[in-house]
C-alpha cells in the first residue's frame, strides 16, 4: 500500500528513469541538422572519427546522442524509415545494460540498430542474438544495408558453416545469431588445439531479441556437446516390451506436476518377476531400474505430436515454448533412447558429456548484456536475480485500441472446441482475419480437422510444417485469413493488415488455453494491435485443460453447478480469470524454482569450467609453457618426496620407502637410471636427472618441443576434464540422497565436486609429465629414401617401451602424436590426412 501511494506521487521507478532519458533526447533531435547536411560519403568518415575518439580514450556514453543522431538519419537514407523518440529510449536503455520491453510492432529490430552502432565502435564486436537462423539472416540482411552505408561489417552466424566462415562472421563488428550457435561455439572453441583454430572473440556485447524465450524459457535446458559412449542399448527394447504390463495407479503413480514418476511396492515385485531377479533395488540391478524408470516416462509423461515428433526414422523434440522442432538437441539420461524404443525406430547409444554449459552462465560472461522483448515484466525478478538485468517498460508509439475479452470458460474439452470453431466461422463469414494460438501440433491438427468440416480454408502452422513460417504469419492479417499456429510460431514477425481489415475490427486472436506461463499469452494477444491497430483477443478454456485440471479446477467446476449453467453455455467471470492467473504464478515459480537449481548446480561445474577454459587458453596463446611443465614437475615431487621430508632426516621404514620408489618410476621413469636402481635418490639428484631427461628431448626435438608440450598438456586436460564431467553427471544423480543423511544435497555437492577437481587437476599434472619423461624420439629411415644413397635423420613421437619393441623403419616424414590427433604444423586437420600422408 506504501508502495502505491509513493508511486502515485512520485511515479513508478520506471517512470522516472525514462523522464532522466529526456534531456538525451533532445541533445539528439539537436544533432539532426547537422547530420542532414552530410553527404552519403561523409557518414563512413563519421565513424571513423568516433572510432579514433573511442581508441583515444573517450567512452562510449559521451558519444551517445551524435552516434544516435548519426544513425537515425542513416537509417532514413537506407531503409526510408526513421527512429521514434521512443525508440532512441528503447536504444539507451540497451546501451545501459537493462531489457527494453516493447509492444508488438513497435520497431524493436530498428531500436537495436542505435546501441549496436555505438558499442561496435570499441573494435571489440556486437552481438545480436535471435531465436532461429530465419530471424538472424533477415535482420542481418535488413538492417546490413544501414550498417554497410556506415561503413561497418556484418556477419552471420547460422548452422552449418564452416569455423573459417565463423571467423569471418564473428571478426566483423556486428554479429547476427542464434543462442545455440553462439553457445555451442564457446564450448566447441574450447575443445579447440590450436589459437588459429578458434572462431569467437572476446564476449563484449549482447542484444538478446526475444530475450524472455532465450533467457527463461530456454534456460532449463543446459547447452551439451557429447559423444556416443560404449553402453549397450539392446536393453531399451527388451524393457520398453515390459512398460504396457505396468498399470497406472497401481504399479506406479504419476506426478503430472513434477513431471515425475514413482514406483509402488507392487510394481517393484511385478518387474522382479518379469526380469527373474531376486532385488530391483540391489546394485547390480541398478541399470534395470533406470530404464523402467524412463521407460514409463516416455509412455506416460511423454506424447508424441506433443513433447516430440517421429521424422524420417528419428524422434526430434518439439520445443515446448515456440513450437518449432529442435533437431540435433536429444533427451538425456537416457529418455531420448526410451522414447526411440517406444516409436519403435533405431535406438542411438548414449551419449557422454564432452563439454556443457547452461545459457545463464554462457550469457553471463559478456562484459555486457542486454535484451529487448514484448513480455518481460512477468519476469522481471528472475532477470534481476539471475542476471542482475533490469526492465524497463518502454511507452508504445501511438495508443494501445486492442479489446481483450474475458475468457470464456466450458466444462469439457468437446463444448471448448465446438465454441472455438464456431467464433472462427463467423469471423470468417465477416472477413476478420483470425490467429489461432494452440499450445501443441495435436490441438492445431484437432482444429484444423473442425475447420475441414466446415469448409473453411485455413493455413496451419506447426512443428511439421513450419518452412514458410514467416510467411504464412505475415499474411495472417489479410482479409479472410485463417491460421493456425502453436503460440509462439513466426514469433518476430510483424502482422500487418490488409487492406479493409482495420474496418472489420483488425485481427482477431484466439487462444485454445492458457499456457502455464501468463506470458506466452501476452506473447499471443500482443501479436494484435500493432502501433495503434484495432484488434481483438479471447481466451477459451475447459475445466479438463492441463492447466485447469492440475489446478483448482474443482473449485471453478463448483461455481459453474452453482449457476447452473446448461452444457455449451461459457462462464465469464473475473473471479475465474484471477484464479487462473493465480494458477499461472504457482507454475512460473515452479519453473522458476527448477532453473534455479539448475543453476545453483551448474555455479559449481562454471568455477571449475573456468579455470580449465583459463589454463586452455593460456596454453594454447603461449609460444612456450616450459615454466609451466617446471611447475608441473615441482608440485609432483612436493607430492613425492613428501614422506622423506616429513621423516626430517630419519631413514624411511621399507613400505614409505618403496611406496616413494613406486611413484617416482611410474611418473618419471626413475628404473631407468642404473643409479637408483638400489637406493632412492635426494631430491636434488630426481630434479637433476628430470632436468636432463626434458634437456635431452628438448634438444632432439628441435623446433617441435613446444609443440610436443602443448600437445601432452591439452591431451591429458581434454581426457581428464572429460572423465570429470561423467563423475560429476554421477555425483550429481545421487546427491539428493544425501538430504535423507540431515545433510545439504548443494553443499554436499560443492564439497565433493571440489575433492573430484583437485584429483583431476593432480592426474593432468601427472599424465602431462609422465608423457614427456617416458618419450623417447627415434632416429629412422623412410624406406623410399633407404633405397638412394643419401639416408636422413627423421623424428618419431612414442612411449619408451612401444620403442623398444620397434624393429621396422617407418615411412614417416614429420613427428607423429598418434594417427588422429591434430596435426602439429596448425592447419587444423588430423595428423593422418595432412603431414602424415
Amino acid at each position: 500500500m506504501f508502495n502505491l501511494i509513493v508511486s502515485k506521487i512520485f511515479g513508478s521507478r520506471n517512470e522516472r528513469f525514462i523522464k532522466k532519458l529526456k534531456p538525451q533526447i533532445d541533445q539528439i533531435a539537436s544533432y539532426e541538422p547537422e547530420m542532414q547536411k552530410l553527404t552519403d560519403e561523409q557518414f563512413p568518415q563519421k565513424i571513423a572519427e568516433f572510432k579514433e575518439q573511442i581508441a583515444a580514450g573517450k567512452e562510449l556514453d559521451e558519444l551517445l546522442p551524435e552516434v544516435f543522431a548519426l544513425v537515425r538519419e542513416a537509417s532514413v537514407r537506407s531503409l526510408g524509415m526513421r527512429h521514434y523518440d521512443v525508440q532512441m529510449v528503447g536504444g539507451m536503455v540497451l546501451n545501459s545494460g537493462r531489457i527494453a520491453e516493447m509492444k508488438t510492432g513497435e520497431g524493436k529490430t530498428l531500436v537495436a540498430t542505435l546501441p549496436a552502432v555505438l558499442n561496435a565502435l570499441s573494435g571489440k564486436g556486437v552481438h545480436l542474438i535471435t531465436v532461429n537462423d530465419y530471424l538472424a539472416n533477415r535482420d542481418a540482411e535488413w538492417m546490413g544495408k544501414l550498417y554497410n552505408f556506415l561503413g561497418m561489417t556484418v556477419g552471420v552466424v547460422v548452422h552449418g558453416q564452416t569455423d573459417q566462415e565463423r571467423q569471418e562472421a564473428y571478426a566483423c563488428d556486428i554479429t547476427y545469431g542464434t543462442n545455440n550457435e553462439f553457445g555451442f561455439d564457446y564450448l566447441r572453441d574450447n575443445m579447440k588445439f590450436y589459437k588459429e583454430q578458434l572462431v569467437q572473440r572476446e564476449l563484449n556485447f549482447a542484444i538478446v531479441d526475444e530475450v524472455d524465450s532465450i533467457l527463461i524459457d530456454e534456460a532449463r535446458t543446459p547447452l551439451i556437446i557429447s559423444g556416443s559412449s560404449d553402453d549397450a542399448t539392446s536393453m531399451y527394447g527388451q524393457i520398453n516390451s515390459i512398460i504396457p504390463l505396468l498399470k497406472k495407479g497401481e504399479d506406479f503413480e504419476v506426478d503430472e506436476k513434477g513431471r515425475s514418476i514413482t514406483m509402488t511396492d507392487d510394481g517393484v515385485i511385478k518387474c522382479e518377476k518379469i526380469l527373474k531377479i531376486d532385488n530391483l533395488y540391489d546394485a547390480q540391478h541398478i541399470s534395470y531400474q533406470h530404464h523402467i524408470m524412463q521407460g514409463i516416462k516416455a509412455h506416460h509423461l511423454f506424447a508424441r505430436d506433443v513433447d516430440y515428433i517421429v521424422k524420417d526414422g528419428q524422434v526430434v523434440i518439439v520445443d515446448e515454448f515456440t513450437g518449432r522442432l529442435m533437431p540435433g538437441r536429444r533427451f538425456s539420461d537416457g529418455l531420448h533412447q526410451a522414447l526411440e524404443a517406444k516409436e519403435g525406430v533405431k535406438v542411438e547409444s548414449e551419449n557422454q558429456t564432452l563439454a556443457s554449459i547452461t545459457f545463464q552462465n554462457y550469457f553471463r560472461m559478456y562484459n555486457k548484456l542486454s535484451g529487448m522483448t514484448g513480455t518481460a515484466d512477468t519476469e522481471s525478478v528472475e532477470f534481476a536475480q539471475i542476471y542482475d538485468l533490469e526492465v524497463i517498460v518502454i511507452p508504445t508509439n501511438t495508443k494501445m485500441v486492442r479489446i481483450d475479452h474475458p475468457d470464456s470458460i466450458y466444462k469439457t474439452q468437446r463444448e471448448k472446441y465446438n465454441a472455438i470453431a464456431d467464433d472462427i466461422a463467423s469471423k470468417y463469414k465477416s472477413g476478420q482475419p483470425v490467429l489461432v494460438g494452440t499450445v501443441s501440433i495435436e490441438k492445431s491438427e484437432l482444429i484444423s480437422g473442425l475447420l475441414k468440416k466446415k469448409k473453411i480454408p485455413h493455413d496451419v502452422l506447426n512443428a511439421k510444417h513450419h518452412e514458410q513460417e514467416a510467411e504464412i504469419v505475415a499474411e495472417a492479417g489479410f482479409k479472410g485469413h485463417v491460421t493456425i499456429a502453436t503460440n509462439m510460431a513466426g514469433r518476430g514477425t510483424d502482422i500487418v493488415l490488409g487492406e479493409g481489415v482495420k474496418e472489420l475490427g483488425g485481427l482477431h486472436i484466439i487462444g485454445t488455453e492458457r499456457h502455464e506461463s501468463r506470458r506466452i499469452d501476452n506473447q499471443l494477444r500482443g501479436r494484435s494491435g500493432r502501433q495503434g491497430d484495432p484488434g481483438s483477443t479471447r481466451f477459451y478454456l475447459a475445466l479438463d485443460d492441463d492447466l485447469m485440471r492440475l489446478f483448482g479446477s474443482e473449485r471453478i467446476a463448483g461455481i459453474m453447478d452453482k449457476l447452473g449453467m446448461e452444457e455449451g453455455e461459457p462462464i465469464e467471470n473475473g473471479m475465474v480469470t484471477k484464479a487462473i492467473e493465480n494458477s499461472q504464478k504457482k507454475v512460473e515459480g515452479h519453473n522458476f524454482e527448477i532453473r534455479k537449481q539448475l543453476l545453483d548446480y551448474d555455479n559449481v561445474m562454471n568455477q571449475q569450467r573456468e579455470v580449465i577454459y583459463t589454463l586452455r587458453r593460456e596454453v594454447m596463446h603461449s609460444d612456450d609453457i616450459s615454466d609451466m611443465t617446471s611447475e608441473f614437475v615441482e608440485e609432483l615431487f612436493d607430492d613425492c618426496f613428501f614422506p622423506v621430508e616429513e621423516a626430517k632426516g630419519r631413514p624411511l621404514d621399507e613400505e614409505t620407502e618403496e611406496m616413494v620408489r613406486i611413484r617416482l618410476d611410474e611418473i618419471f621413469g626413475f628404473n631407468r637410471n642404473e643409479e637408483f636402481k638400489d637406493k632412492l635418490p635426494t631430491r636434488e639428484q630426481a630434479e637433476e636427472w628430470v632436468d636432463s631427461i626434458l634437456g635431452k628431448l628438448k634438444e632432439s626435438a628441435t623446433e617441435h618441443y613446444h609443440e610436443i608440450q602443448r600437445y601432452f598438456l591439452l591431451e591429458a586436460l581434454d581426457r581428464n576434464w572429460k572423465e570429470h564431467l561423467l563423475n560429476m553427471d554421477h555425483l550429481r544423480e545421487g546427491i539428493g540422497l544425501r538430504g535423507y543423511g540431515q545433510k545439504d544435497p548443494k553443499h554436499e555437492y560443492k564439497r565433493e565436486g571440489f575433492e573430484l577437481f583437485r584429483a583431476m587437476l593432480d592426474r593432468i599434472k601427472e599424465n602431462t609429465i609422465r608423457a614427456l619423461c617416458h618419450l623417447r624420439i627415434e632416429t629412422e629411415v623412410r624406406d623410399d629414401e633407404f633405397q638412394h644413397k643419401e639416408q636422413q635423420k627423421e623424428l618419431e613421437y612414442s612411449d619408451n617401451e612401444e620403442a623398444q619393441s620397434k624393429k621396422k623403419p617407418k615411412r614417416r616424414s614429420e613427428p607423429k602424436i598418434g594417427r588422429n590427433a591434430p596435426c602439429p604444423c596448425g592447419s587444423g586437420k588430423k595428423y593422418k590426412k595432412c603431414c602424415g600422408k
